[in-house]
């Protein structure tokens, strides 16, 4: 059992030893929950929710009707369906989901994931480009990592733009969704893009 106050907010928490973090509460989760705010109007899509720590602390602040978690292991949900009970938002909708694929809401304000470590990316690929999909105008995607320039980079790219801290070792990405397509890439004259032509110049 897990308990932690996170923004004024006592939880409890069951875990498992096949969840991340089984027995504490992940500093990087807790890293991205420092800068998130959770307000009136959000919703709230926690994906890869682990035990549901941040689902589970946004439903407490603004509803569980408002917020949305799921994980692709069958074992993670059982654990956050049964902690959201447990705290108090039984109503808390959480789905077995590979990524986004199994989530049938969209419009979402806020999405907030501690992506899984994949040499190759694949799944935070899949993760910021879909999430980049669900999110509405204006909305944001938070993301926390200990890897630097992937991140950067690729959220940049799908968002037009990205803010990065560096919050107890780990960064702290803020992404916000400007338009309903990603940007083009910017090319020159000769039609190729800048990073090739700088690789072109080395």
């Amino acid at each position: 059992m897990i308990e932690t106050v996170i923004k004024g907010v006592e939880l409890k928490l069951e875990t498992s030893s096949e969840l991340f973090s089984p027995s504490a509460a992940d500093a990087g989760t807790l890293a991205m929950l420092s800068r998130a705010e959770f307000l009136p109007g959000d919703r709230v899509l926690d994906l890869g929710c682990g035990c549901g720590i941040v689902g589970i602390l946004a439903a407490k602040l603004i509803g569980a009707e408002n917020v949305v978690m799921c994980d692709i292991s069958p074992k993670a949900v059982e654990i956050a369906s049964k902690n959201a009970a447990l705290n108090g938002v039984p109503g808390l909708k959480v789905y077995l989901s590979d990524g986004l694929a199994g989530v049938e809401q969209t419009d979402f304000t806020l999405i907030l994931s501690n992506p899984p470590y994949h040499a190759d990316f694949s799944a935070a690929k899949r993760f910021i480009e879909d999430g980049f999909a669900r999110l509405r105008i204006g909305g944001r995607m938070m993301m926390v990592t200990k890897r630097l320039d992937w991140y950067k980079n690729k959220l940049a790219s799908v968002f037009g733009g990205v803010k990065v801290e560096e919050v107890n070792g780990y960064f702290v990405f803020n992404a916000q969704k400007r338009s309903e397509k990603p940007p083009k890439k910017e090319k020159n004259k000769g039609g190729l893009s800048k990073k090739l032509t700088r690789k072109l110049k080395k």
